[in-house]
């Protein structure tokens, strides 16, 4: 069976995929990150520790790595723009009740739920994009999604700071509903029915045997480890900033914090750029120096100084996006089959990294203070890399 041809850039199809995909995902990570900026809230009007407030965030991260498995499994049986419309929808209506809640217990709730269907576009969208988009331009789709990516995340965080100090937490969140409701009824207009999907005749069984052969291959482990770490140490960063300047010395108030979510910006032009350069540098290069600029911006973050925490947080944008990026592109390089299973399971180990710098950390946070916490998000990056070196020196000088 001749299959339809696939979109280039020159054709409007391309844009509908990109520009529909790109909307999708701007809201689904500033749905993500939106509870970011409220956690300091949540401790005082819910009368909770700093950790457990933080379970707004991590508990989302685990519906949504469980949700990226299961999800995942029946978007390649069933289409891609389905699991697209339905994410958006349920993860707008999810924040009704959530803004309605007097319960933390049940917010946390709904944040599990909600994070299982955000699973739904990450799960389809990239497999979308490569189904459905000519192969010499996919990488510039692919690199589209990303940027959109950064931007969700950037905006969530913004808005529901910026508005929660002026009016109220349930009023960021009342927006954003909104603002889902209105990107779902988008996409039934704009991204287009797949051309080129092929249900897959796998069982689910043979999937799962392919995500064990990648957990066997000892330089995809390494790939997987690093994306724990840079998130972990990224999340962390992002998760007690508002405790930090809320606090003395600064005493900044939610939407004064509410601007340093504008270095994004830095990563969003990084990602791309940093492509570019790996493309004539070489990868490992360029992502150590991501790497190598993740921790200078954590150091810069110390000195009470609130210049020094922004510039701080400008250069650890750009290290991590670059570093994050060339990580996830990696995973395809490395992997000799079964290259869909692998990039889900990066998807995962990024996600988990998340979730643990979200709560895990914060006993750190609380016995060593925000100069501890930028220590250790500094050299444990660091760390991982020079060990991986290490050990494959020594396995070289055996060889």
């Amino acid at each position: 069976m001749n299959l339809p041809t696939k979109s280039t850039i020159r054709q409007l199809r391309f844009w509908r995929i990109v520009i529909g995909l790109g909307i999708a995902s701007v809201f689904i990570f500033a749905a993500m990150y939106a509870m970011q900026p409220l956690l300091p809230i949540f401790t005082e009007q819910f009368d909770v520790s700093v950790a457990t407030a933080s379970l707004a965030m991590s508990i989302n991260t685990v519906g949504l790595i469980i949700g990226l498995v299961i999800l995942g499994f029946y978007s390649d049986r069933l289409g891609r723009s389905i699991f697209v419309k339905t994410s958006i929808l349920l993860t707008a209506l999810l924040f009704i009740p959530m803004f309605l809640s007097h319960s933390f217990t049940m917010i946390l709730v709904l944040r599990f739920i909600q994070g299982f269907a955000m699973a739904g576009i990450l799960a389809a969208a990239l497999a979308y994009i490569n189904e459905e988009v000519h192969e010499r331009v996919v990488s510039v789709a692919t690199a589209l999604y990303i940027s959109f990516n950064g931007t969700g995340g950037m905006f969530g965080r913004f808005v529901t700071g910026y508005l929660a100090e002026r009016w109220s937490w349930e009023l960021s969140l009342q927006l954003l509903m909104v603002l889902g409701v209105a990107v779902f009824i988008m996409l039934l207009f704009v991204l287009p029915k797949s051309n080129n999907f092929q249900p897959s005749t796998e069982t689910i069984r043979k999937d799962m045997e392919g995500f064990g052969y990648h957990l066997k291959n000892p330089t995809l482990l390494i790939v997987f480890g690093l994306g724990i770490v840079l998130q972990l140490c990224f999340t962390g960063m992002w998760t007690f900033l508002p405790f930090h300047l809320t606090a003395i010395p600064f005493q900044l108030t939610l939407d004064e914090i509410s601007y340093i979510y504008f270095a994004y910006a830095f990563g969003i032009m990084g990602a791309p750029l940093a492509g570019s350069i790996a493309a004539k540098y070489g990868m490992k290069k360029v992502r150590l120096m991501g790497i190598v600029l993740l921790a200078v911006g954590c150091l810069l973050t110390i000195p009470m100084k609130l210049p020094f925490i922004v510039i701080g947080y400008c250069v650890i944008c750009l290290g991590f996006f670059s570093a994050h990026s060339l990580t996830a592109a990696s995973v395809s390089k490395e992997a000799t089959h079964h290259k869909g299973s692998a990039s889900s399971l990066y998807l995962v180990s990024y996600y988990v990294g998340m979730a643990a710098g979200s709560t895990l950390i914060s006993p750190l946070w609380q016995v060593a203070g925000w100069t501890g916490l930028a220590l250790f998000s500094a050299g444990v990056p660091v760390v991982y890399v020079l060990m991986i070196r290490l050990r494959q020196k020594k396995i070289s000088m055996v060889h």
